[in-house]
């Protein structure tokens, strides 16, 4: 088959590399210029990471292995830990947390796209789009991992149907050297309500992030001037490394939290969607990248019955997007103390594999 897709993030390049991978005839369009590399990190799962093999890509080296996931009081008293290995060994696979920009390196390794060409017109039906050289090009089948404001989408469904949560992420790396930066320890402090998080990324990085509630034109938006000060003097009092951290930070990346009911059927005719354009969620379950690779993997499976891909993809991706947009992990003080270390461990061991097609398939 001759397939077009549209956009070269995670789910583009996944798509990508598993048709080419499959024997299809490819092609990709990217409106940047160039390989978007910019953004934080990436909790990739068990299921993932089997994808990443999957793919034939090579992430050995790449990023943080990681052995626990730990919640802590505000002054560093730890509540809960998870064991990832645990799900590591049931499942064959690794935890792995990498830098987005590595990651989609990886992925671009040998694809064909072609940068710098937005789409400025879409025909679902025809499996068509017109480029903004004045081309127009046809597949058998088209794919839209285009994102939130994805113009694929917009051709079927109209208007962006996500919506605000009410949360927004701050967040960037450190290098400073700090006691987390070399272990295998996600940690997550609460500081009700909100949440910071700090994860190793290797390279000597450290990637914190602080969930804030926020709404626009409000305290903790985009536009704060006052944004570092502020983080400075909402979360400082938390336990280290948390306050050197906030010393040494001048630039912050903003993400606003959103998210909308996942329907059945994403596409039309020829058409299909993958990635945050089928199912955009908040990031407060690490899942949006993990839900990309596992529409690749599946898409790459059902590439000749897209309905049926959509019905299976929709009923496995609802499961973490209902649970991201309760935005439990910001509000998870209450809950940790009431759960032993091993329950909860075998409570997310059977979630991880509730969120992977891949793994309900293999497992």
């Amino acid at each position: 088959m001759r397939v077009i897709v549209v956009g070269a993030g995670v789910a583009g390049l996944a798509v990508a590399r598993g048709l080419l991978g499959a024997g299809h005839d490819v092609e990709v369009y990217e409106e940047a210029p160039e390989l978007r590399t910019a953004g934080g990190s990436v909790t990739l799962w068990p299921g993932s990471t089997a994808i990443l093999d999957e793919l034939k890509v090579g992430y050995a080296g790449i990023g943080h292995r990681l052995e626990t996931m730990e919640s802590w009081d505000r002054d560093g008293r730890r509540l809960l830990t998870v064991d990832l290995t645990a799900a590591e060994r049931r499942y064959g696979h690794p935890t792995v947390h990498i830098a987005r920009g590595e990651l989609v390196e990886l992925l671009a390794d040998g694809m064909p796209v072609t940068y710098g060409m937005p789409v400025e017109r879409v025909v679902p039906e025809r499996a068509e789009v017109r480029l903004a050289d004045g081309r127009t090009v046809r597949g058998d089948v088209l794919v839209g991992a285009d994102g939130r404001w994805s113009a694929v989408r917009r051709a079927m469904w109209g208007d962006d149907p996500a919506k605000l949560s009410g949360w927004a992420t701050w967040q960037g790396f450190t290098t400073v050297p700090t006691a987390l930066t070399e272990q295998h320890r996600a940690v997550m402090i609460s500081a009700m309500p909100g949440l910071c998080g700090l994860i190793p990324a290797g390279a000597g990085r450290l990637l914190w992030w602080f969930d804030v509630k926020a709404a626009p034109g409000g305290p903790y938006w985009s536009d704060d001037p006052g944004i570092v000060d502020r983080l400075r003097e909402r979360f400082g009092g938390l336990a280290d490394p948390v306050p050197g951290i906030l010393e040494t930070i001048t630039d912050v990346d903003f993400f606003p939290h959103h998210r909308h009911a996942i329907p059945t059927v994403w596409g039309k005719g020829p058409a299909t969607l993958a990635g945050d354009a089928a199912h955009t969620m908040p990031p407060t379950m690490a899942q949006g990248a993990n839900q990309a690779l596992e529409d690749a993997w599946l898409l790459t499976c059902s590439i000749g019955d897209l309905r049926a891909y959509e019905r299976a993809r929709s009923k496995v991706a609802r499961r973490p997007a209902r649970l991201a947009a309760t935005e439990v992990t910001n509000m998870q003080r209450p809950i940790v103390g009431l759960v032993s270390d091993g329950s909860a461990t075998r409570l997310y061991t059977a979630l991880l594999r509730s969120f992977s097609s891949y793994l309900l398939t293999a497992s």
